[in-house]
């Protein structure tokens, strides 16, 4: 019986027993038969999509069966939650189908900030339906409906219940923390961001789920939900990537190796490797480009969508006629014969 993830979780419920959010200590990527039928037995799994809320027996009998099925570090987990005070969660995945419950969904992006699977790797279609607007606290995840009457239980025990923000998505750090990298202010990394080895994000970076970097980066811009900063980019203090959600397009924002976006930059275009976008110049698809042969020669204005993708550009505005420019490592002349080669 393959499946396609699974993870132990506990988590916190509204007075109604519905979700608010679940922490997954070790979610596996393909997990083993062996593992799969652990769980079919303890907790009387059907097969599918599920996220079973597990009863301490439930957990103590498969914590026995994982650990003779040599799943030590699963079975170590279903122990320790066996004594859980708060709500304890089985959830398997048969299939990266479209997420019917809020278990579900925390699993991926719990997978995408592991480093399990990379942004783009999972269908997160529906998942603002199932993630609810909570108030993230000193305490946890708290339901907006009872908040006040939280604030009012704290004030009363001499406390205070401090509010960090009100979302649907949580902060990664209190999840996950990615090996390797450093997060100047951890508010603004959201759970299901995928952070690189060696990427440091400094005060002003800003990275969304279903996004970020691939390897040794320096993020001071933001980095919208879907794009992919590759291995050895910069982005520049205050700079912007035009994410997935934006613009109602479908072309994936995306910025390859070695690449940097200087302050206050932005692009609504894929770049390539090895391009650089001048400080405080932002770059829309239709945005009209001229395109400078070696010897700073205009050689044909296009549209920024048509230089998508490509490599070894370095975009600029004139600081003298206001016209943005484009200049390349290959001479403008076999650029333009490239764009117009499928005419």
């Amino acid at each position: 019986m393959m499946s396609f993830a699974l993870a132990i979780g506990v988590g916190t419920q509204n007075s109604n027993q519905e979700w608010l959010e679940v922490f997954y200590p070790a979610p596996l990527l393909n997990p083993s038969e062996e593992l799969i039928e652990a769980v079919r037995k303890a907790c009387a799994y059907q097969g599918g999509n599920s996220a079973i809320q597990a009863m301490p027996e439930q957990l103590d009998a498969l914590s026995q069966s994982l650990e003779a099925a040599g799943e030590s570090q699963q079975a170590k987990i279903a122990a320790q939650c066996a004594s859980s005070k708060r709500p304890v969660v089985v959830t398997i995945l048969a299939s990266d189908q479209e997420s019917q419950t809020t278990p579900e969904v925390y699993l991926k992006l719990h997978l995408i900030s592991h480093r399990l699977v990379k942004p783009h790797g999972l269908n997160l279609s529906g998942i603002f339906g199932l993630l609810p607007n909570v108030a993230w606290t000193n305490k946890g995840a708290i339901d907006l409906s009872e908040l006040n009457q939280k604030q009012l239980e704290a004030r009363l025990n001499g406390d205070v219940l401090e509010v960090k923000s009100v979302d649907k998505f949580p902060q990664m750090t209190d999840y996950v923390v990615p090996s390797g990298t450093r997060i100047a202010d951890t508010s603004r990394v959201r759970l299901g961001a995928y952070i690189g080895e060696g990427t440091t994000i400094m005060h002003e970076g800003f990275v969304n789920f279903n996004a970020g970097t691939e390897g040794t980066s320096m993020i001071e811009g933001r980095i919208s939900a879907g794009v992919v900063i590759g291995k050895g980019s910069d982005l520049g203090g205050g700079c912007s990537t035009m994410g997935t959600l934006s613009g109602g397009g479908n072309i994936i924002i995306s910025v390859g190796e070695n690449c940097l976006l200087g302050a206050n930059a932005g692009i609504g275009i894929p770049l390539g490797d090895r391009c650089t976008v001048e400080a405080g110049l932002y770059i829309t698809a239709g945005t009209k480009v001229v395109l400078l042969d070696d010897q700073n020669n205009p050689v044909e204005t296009t549209k920024a969508r048509e230089l998508a993708g490509k490599s070894d550009l370095l975009f600029r505005r004139n600081s003298v006629n206001g016209q943005v420019e484009c200049k390349t490592n290959k001479s403008a002349i076999e650029l333009n014969e490239e764009l117009h080669a499928n005419n």
